[in-house]
């Protein structure tokens, strides 16, 4: 027999994409072999920055990061859209609910490897499901999302090569950063890669990149069976989409 779904929970899947994206990037980080290239420029930032500057929560830098990145997509695409920023208002209230899960898994730590490796699977698992619940809701994405479509649809460009560039551009910015802010690279011992991270890089980040698209898609046929993507609110879908 066909599951009946849940109806009207477009606003619900955009509460969720926040709530599960913030906590799956944060058990990562806990599971310490390396966050993805979409979280890892914030957490080496931060670690740079909060010793000298204590308001440069993960969350803050996170959030200032996507401001910086949507300046950027104004610049290249010579455009400014007032709705562009609600995807930086998403960004602060995602910065905040990670800095959140952070405080409460602050004093949590996984010992054994195997464990560690068990966790990053499991917070790669939350964060897909977080991601799968933004693709089914008409509500303002982060500026990541809106980066990748406003870059697609304006050159006229196959958007699962533009998201692939943005994602190696973001992955190759996060090594720049681990190798050059803290002068410690001769320090680390590289044969500790497999089962430590260094400055939030490391065999995890690669785990989640080859991962993170196929359980994306595995989770968005979960949600269209369990959800509708019908609004609560049709009068605010209406405003956002026109």
């Amino acid at each position: 027999q066909k599951m009946k779904r849940i109806k009207k929970s477009s606003e619900l899947l955009w509460v969720f994409g926040i709530i599960f994206v913030a906590l799956g990037v944060c058990v990562c980080s806990k599971a310490d072999l390396g966050v993805s290239m979409i979280a890892a420029p914030a957490f080496i930032l931060s670690e740079a920055l909060i010793k000298v500057f204590p308001f440069f929560s993960v969350g803050v830098t996170e959030y200032l990061i996507q401001g910086v990145i949507l300046i950027i997509l104004c610049i290249v695409i010579r455009k400014f859209n007032w709705k562009f920023l609600f995807a930086f208002l998403v960004a602060i209230i995602y910065g905040y609910t990670l800095d959140l899960f952070l405080w409460i898994f602050s004093g949590v730590s996984f010992d054994t490897v195997w464990f560690r490796y068990v966790m990053l699977i499991v917070g790669d698992l939350i964060t897909a499901f977080g991601v799968s619940c933004f693709f089914h809701t008409y509500m303002p994405l982060q500026v990541y999302e809106l980066f990748v479509s406003k870059i697609s649809s304006t050159f006229s460009k196959n958007i699962n090569k533009v998201k692939w560039s943005f994602d190696i551009a973001l992955l190759v910015i996060s090594v720049i950063l681990a190798l050059s802010l803290f002068g410690d690279v001769s320090s680390f011992e590289w044969s500790q890669v497999t089962y430590k991270s260094f400055h939030s890089i490391g065999i995890g980040t690669i785990i989640t990149t080859l991962i993170n698209s196929p359980i994306i898609r595995f989770m968005s046929s979960l949600i269209e069976r369990i959800f509708g993507r019908q609004a609560l609110f049709p009068k605010l879908e209406k405003f956002l989409n026109q």
